[in-house]
């Protein structure tokens, strides 16, 4: 006999949910084209070499291969058994799908992506190995005003969601690296010692500490450097006090800062804009701005994201200049089943029909409920069970609120329940 359970990290989603997940799409995608982004889709599998191309860090580990079918099995070495993979993000994807499609794309491209991503992780609570992810993006647009155009509209969508107490973080993958060159790391070194700074929320600076010794590196060079950083975190100035110490070098980068912190703030949104020292991201693909947006009533971000200006000139050949921007779609449907919201449709009606109901009845049944149906409602016709009193506890737990029996002939009538 098979096993019902589900494979695991998968997960089975109840119509209800499914009810709030489409509630929440439907806002976001209606948000994203106010804001004139393009909804493009791209196949879930894409051939192995564009996501081993070590552009998605550590997500690289977590990837789901296909093995090769048929006859292309055959005299196959172990590193040649798979030349396909599920995707683990929908950034990479949309570098190859741009790369194919762009003769037909407009310049610059505002793309929205949705749809499902596949990393093999460790299951736990609130993390499944299949998952929803929602990205917008903006491709051949060099200046700040792509920064700008995707946080006003993720933060604007997300207020629009409902939420408020927004705390969005800001920081420039080159001044990550101009940090710590100036404080005696090598520039290959950069990418291994922002991984360990990622990790300072959840270690505190001792454990990046630990971390970055063990990796072998020197103590006077990690010392200078976790200084520096908790220097920039403790000052009233940080982006000045960056400038001090870099020089005109990190100029170009401070100046994007600095208006998107400007920018933010004068949005009519209820969001807490700062300059974060700390964070870092952990795709490898970022190579300027890069932003997280938390709520206050969780201590996790609920989107995320960043500029990466390299990845689609290793398609195309010569450098096009990209970012964008992902909301993190379990996360906002889990936040918002726990608010409560009411999500059923407010015109929902049953008709329930005697389980003996003739068939030229039934004819005249269908035909009301195509009438009820026109004016935009929801009615679905149900043959009434021997458990009454469970029927209807079911439709109103559903958002049945309106309710009809119909008898053996056709007979309509509206059902009150007793009090």
């Amino acid at each position: 006999m098979f096993s019902k359970a589900c494979p695991k990290g998968m997960r089975d989603i109840l119509p209800e949910d499914v009810l709030i997940r489409e509630r929440v799409l439907d806002t976001i995608k209606r948000m994203y084209r106010g804001y004139g982004y393009n909804q493009i889709e791209a196949p879930i599998i894409e051939n192995i070499e564009l996501l081993t191309g070590k552009e998605g860090g550590e997500n690289e580990k977590l990837i789901f291969k296909i093995l090769k079918r048929g006859e292309k099995l055959v005299d196959c070495k172990d590193n040649e058994l798979c030349d396909l993979a599920l995707r683990y993000d929908l950034t990479v994807p949309l570098s190859r799908y741009y790369a194919n499609n762009m003769a037909s794309l407009p310049t610059p491209f505002k793309a929205m992506q949705i749809g499902n991503v596949f990393r093999a992780e460790r299951p736990q609570k609130g993390r499944y190995r299949q998952f929803v992810q929602c990205d917008i993006d903006i491709i051949g647009e060099s200046s700040v005003l792509a920064e700008a155009d995707l946080l006003s509209a993720t933060v604007g969508t997300l207020t629009e969601l409902g939420f408020k107490g927004f705390r969005l973080k800001l920081n420039d993958r080159r001044l990550l690296g101009l940090i710590a060159e100036s404080c005696g790391f090598c520039e290959s070194a950069v990418n291994d010692v922002c991984i360990s700074l990622d990790k300072a929320d959840k270690i505190g600076f001792d454990g990046v500490r630990a971390e970055l010794l063990e990796n072998g590196f020197d103590c006077a060079v990690v010392d200078e450097y976790l200084c520096c950083v908790n220097m920039l975190i403790t000052s009233d100035s940080p982006l000045d006090a960056c400038l001090k110490t870099l020089g005109e070098r990190a100029l170009a980068p401070i100046n994007s800062l600095k208006f998107l912190l400007e920018f933010m703030s004068k949005q009519n949104l209820d969001c807490e804009v700062v300059y974060d020292p700390t964070l870092v991201r952990g795709m490898g693909y970022y190579t300027g701005t890069i932003f997280e947006v938390a709520l206050s009533s969780v201590p996790y971000a609920v989107a995320g994201g960043g500029r990466y200006d390299n990845l689609l000139g290793k398609l195309i050949g010569k450098d096009v200049c990209a970012c964008g921007f992902s909301i993190g779609f379990e996360r906002i449907v889990n936040l918002i089943k726990e608010m409560n919201v009411d999500c059923g449709d407010r015109d929902k009606c049953a008709l329930i029909v005697d389980a003996n109901i003739g068939n030229a009845a039934l004819i005249e049944v269908y035909k009301k409920a195509a009438d009820i149906r026109a004016e935009g409602k929801v009615c679905s016709v149900i043959k009434r069970i021997n458990n009454f009193g469970l029927m209807l506890n079911q439709l109103k737990q559903a958002g049945y609120g309106a309710l009809y029996t119909v008898n053996i002939d056709g007979e309509c009538k509206k059902f009150v329940e007793k009090s």
